[in-house]
């Protein structure tokens, strides 16, 4: 099967969370800057989450190229990884509105910890598909970086019945480790 319209699909789903995200950005009542002041955690989160967003959709793009065509299997797992990224809007708006709480900040956490291990799903069935000595698999090698991200996520998912400040810097900070393309496929596919 060709993979076009895999990549359409998901680039329109990915296209509607953001759409959801912005949406729940709400105008304040008043034009100074006291009226911006209790957004001010609803926009920190739509730009972690937009950011996440971009993340996932950029890598996506780029694992797809290694890919020449896709099977069920491929479908389902991509179908999983959309699901979890559904929910951002939802994790994105609840802990913006609650000022990074604890419990919607766990949420937060264990929401992009399952968007990891689903686009690690989607990696191994694109590499089961295609072969162990396919692109994609030369192109992950060990692929620590994902690994420490997870344990990471976890992490943040802790410390945020500890302290929620704590776990939102622990997702930043993965963020900003993913904020540069990963360049290991673009080396293989341009090989």
């Amino acid at each position: 099967m060709e993979k076009n319209r895999l990549e359409a699909f998901s680039d329109g789903v990915i296209a509607i969370i953001i759409t959801i995200m912005v949406l729940e950005l709400k105008v304040p009542h008043g034009s100074d800057f006291a009226s911006i002041k209790p957004l001010l955690p609803v926009f920190l989160s739509y730009v972690l989450s937009f950011v996440y967003v971009g993340i996932y959709w950029n890598n996506h793009h780029h694992m797809l190229q290694t890919a020449k065509h896709v099977t069920g299997g491929i479908l389902w797992a991509n179908l999983h990884l959309l699901f979890w990224l559904s929910l951002f809007p939802f994790v994105t708006g609840w802990m913006g509105e609650n000022h990074f709480a604890a419990m919607p900040s766990a949420l937060y956490g264990l929401v992009l910890l399952m968007a990891s291990i689903a686009y690690f799903i989607l990696q191994k069935s694109i590499i089961a598909s295609q072969g162990e000595n396919s692109l994609l698999a030369k192109a992950i090698g060990r692929d620590c970086k994902s690994k420490l991200s997870s344990l990471l996520y976890a992490a943040g998912i802790v410390a945020a019945f500890y302290s929620p400040i704590l776990s939102g810097f622990i997702y930043a900070s993965v963020a900003l480790m993913w904020l540069i393309p990963d360049s290991r496929i673009e080396r293989v596919v341009g090989q």
